[in-house]
This record gives structure tokens, sequence and C-alpha cells, in this order.
């Protein structure tokens, strides 16, 4: 059964770490009522929903998909790439211990999970402002013996890879091209954004279908067009703070249920 682990925002989310946005006001209330519905729209599309709240005082919290990257055969918890998060990972060891054995990558090796995209046996990591070559050369020792490849994607305008391209499908990449390192995936079919919604690449596949920002009607027409199945909901809060749909879950196919 596909799993997915979510995190309750924190009250202090508008401390949260920003690279390339200006801090803004969050309404932590709407975040809140966001969360709840972004829940609801993962149990809509088939996921258990898993909602932890341990770590409710950090201002990152929501955004568990940073400090573990979960495969079939493993889980490896991150080393993330500003200190402040790095207390996020004792509760995930905790939660995946129970699914996979865990291993984790140490500094100086630097990798969060917001720069790992998985496509079948495929992994393009993102090389950019939170991951470093270090942690990508660790994530590959660790995975390569499962049978992954580990592919390097320059990250060129944004925070993390998956913000500047996701997967539509495993032949199909929505991207916005002057973010990241459009080049690496020459032998997928390439769906760019709409110029004027450039945070709109970032989608989440559950099950057969694609949850999308709602902020983003020109890039859910396009994708609608294509013929995907398509769910949506206001994640603006979470926007303000560099986020996308991938950030807040982890999913994960649970063999024990």
């Amino acid at each position: 059964m596909l799993t997915v682990i979510t995190h309750l925002p924190s009250p202090s989310l508008e401390l949260c770490e920003l690279t390339f946005l200006d801090q803004e006001t969050i309404d932590i209330k709407k975040a809140q009522k966001e969360h709840e519905d972004y829940c609801t729209m993962l149990e809509e599309c088939g996921a258990k929903v898993i909602i932890h709240d341990e770590n409710i005082s950090l201002p990152d919290s929501v955004f568990v998909e940073d400090p573990i990257i979960v495969f079939d055969e493993i889980a490896i918890l991150t080393s993330m790439g500003v200190e402040s998060r790095r207390k996020e990972s004792e509760s995930m060891e905790k939660t995946f211990a129970k699914y996979r054995n865990v291993k984790r990558i140490n500094l100086p090796a630097k990798i969060e999970g917001g720069d790992v995209l998985k496509i079948g046996r495929r992994i393009f990591v993102g090389l950019g402002a939170r991951t470093n070559e270090a942690g990508i050369d660790a994530l590959r020792d660790i995975i390569a013996p499962y049978g992954y490849e580990v592919v390097s994607v320059e990250v060129l305008g944004c925070l993390h890879l998956k913000t500047g391209c996701t997967a539509l499908d495993d032949k199909t990449i929505l991207i916005n091209p002057s973010w990241v390192e459009s080049n690496v995936f020459g032998d997928f079919t390439q769906v760019n954004v709409p110029k004027d919604e450039p945070f709109g690449a970032n989608i989440l596949k559950i099950n057969e279908t694609i949850c999308m920002n709602k902020a983003f009607p020109k890039t859910i027409e396009l994708i609608e067009s294509l013929g995907y199945s398509v769910k949506s909901t206001d994640i603006t809060e979470f926007v303000k703070a560099e986020a996308g749909l991938t950030c807040m879950s982890v999913p994960f196919i649970n063999s024990t249920e």
C-alpha cells in the first residue's frame, strides 16, 4: 500500500530557511488549513496518510521530504544543507526504522531529499544550494549495489532540483529549463512550464494522479491537455517558504500492510 508521511506545520514556520526568496508574512492558520486540505487530497488519491508532530517546534519540520530519501530497499537519512534543520533527522530515523533498513549520509557530504528525483532505476540529484558533490557521491555509494544509477544535475535558479523539474511518468519530465540543466534529460519527453508560472514544475504523483498547486492554472491546463488525471490544492503559504507539493510528504510502499 502507498503510505505517505507528513508533518503538521510549525507555528514558527515564518522563521524557515530561505535561499532565493525574501521573507514574507506567513498566515499560520491558513497554512494549517492548506496542510489539512493537502492531506485530504493525498487520501483521495488512494494513499494512507500518517501525520506527525514530533518536530513541531522546528520551523521547517513540515518539509519532511528533505531529511530522508526512501527507496524500496532502504531509507537514507540525509546530512541536510543547513545546520538549523539537522534536528529533524532523529524522528525520521525512528519512523522509518519500522519499515526499512536505515543508513545515514554524514557531513561534510551534504544532500537534501528535495534534490533527489527518482525515475525508475535512475536517480537524478540536484547539485546546488543544499546538495554538494560529496553528498551525491555518498548517495551513489549507498544505492549503487541495489542497481540504481545516480546522475548529477546542475540547479541554477531555485532551491532544489524538484523545484525546477519533476516526473509526470517514467518517460516525461515537467521542467523549468531556466532553473535546471535540461540536457541531462535528453532521452525524456520534456514539457516546459509556462514562463509566467516558473514554480509550476513541482508536481506530486500519487498512484495514477498528478497533484498540483492551484496557483498555477496554466500549468494545470497544460498537464490535463496531455491526458493526465489531475487534482489540485492551494499551498500559497508554503510557497512563501520556497516549498512545493513534494516538500511536505514522503511517499513509500509499505509492505507491512
